[in-house]
């Protein structure tokens, strides 16, 4: 018996190494078209060219971390961990599983259809919550690395406290089990966000044109909510995919006037210090934001 019990204990290793390097490299292929498609944008169709070009090292650094090490384990392991927990308790006490998804599914006789509007859901939480992010003082506190970023390029999208990335994964959780997401499509849902935010914070010029502009985030659109003019009159473009969410709740701003980002208010080694030292100050500005009342920026 313990024969057979280390046979499968092995096996169940194996497979938890396989899908770690199926999805690690998912995240490696996702890097290296993101790195294909924008690269050639930035350098022969740049918004803005810079004398001095800064280090890029340490957002490659977050880039690493977000998607190679990051997203296979919280978007397969945790998230399927977590969901198959949520779905014990549940059961054991006779109440439903949620199961949006699988019966859309079911009833257009296609699993794509449960996965494209559990997409839909999952990105009009994400609006929601990075909206939510510029409200709360400490929040915004964290989310300051993001936005300290003066020369932002498509590396700029891993940019992120780890702290708040732990936020938005438990929060994306949240809501794709309440909808019942299967364990397998959530991950390829982040790969989609990370795709499209890697373009979205491209220094480019290349547009989508008025109906493409409306239909899925563009380079400008998110250029305007890193923009601090734009920011200082009225916080704008919260979307992560989809621009819809900003359209039917009063955020869409669709100037392409946007050019200079970053947050003025940052400590300057939030801006260009390395991964630990922007992470120190993360939680210092998080500290001192958290005794306003509304955020700075």
């Amino acid at each position: 018996m313990s024969c057979i019990a280390g046979l499968f204990g092995s096996a169940a290793q194996r497979s938890a190494g396989s899908a770690w390097l199926l999805f690690a490299g998912c995240g490696v292929l996702q890097v290296a078209l993101s790195y294909l498609f924008c690269t050639p944008l930035e350098r022969f169709w740049p918004l803005l060219r810079w004398p001095v070009r800064q280090p890029m090292a340490t957002d490659i650094v977050y880039t690493f971390i977000v998607r190679i090490v990051l997203f296979p384990l919280a978007a397969y392991f945790e998230y399927g961990l977590v969901k198959a927990l949520v779905e014990r308790w549940l059961l054991a006490h006779q109440w439903p599983v949620p199961s949006l998804l699988t019966r859309i599914a079911d009833v257009a006789g296609t699993p794509l259809a449960g996965f494209l509007i559990g997409f839909v859901i999952l990105d009009c939480a994400d609006y929601w919550r990075h909206r939510i992010s510029h409200r709360l003082g400490w929040w915004y506190g964290l989310h300051t690395l993001h936005h300290a970023e003066l020369q932002m390029t498509f590396w700029s999208d891993d940019r992120s406290h780890l702290l708040e990335d732990i936020i938005t994964y438990v929060w994306l959780f949240v809501v794709a089990i309440a909808i019942g997401m299967p364990a397998l499509q959530f991950p390829f849902v982040i790969l989609g966000f990370r795709f499209v935010g890697s373009f979205a914070h491209a220094n480019t010029r290349a547009r989508y044109g008025w109906l493409g502009e409306r239909l899925l985030i563009s380079p400008q659109f998110h250029r305007a909510h890193h923009c601090p003019e734009i920011a200082r009159r009225k916080s704008c473009n919260f979307g992560t995919v989809l621009p819809w969410w900003d359209m039917l709740f009063g955020t869409a701003n669709f100037t392409h006037d946007a050019r200079e980002t970053g947050d003025p208010t940052a400590d300057q080694i939030i801006a260009t210090g390395n991964w630990w030292q922007q992470h120190v100050g993360g939680v210092r500005r998080m500290i001192q934001l958290a005794r306003r009342r509304r955020p700075a920026h």
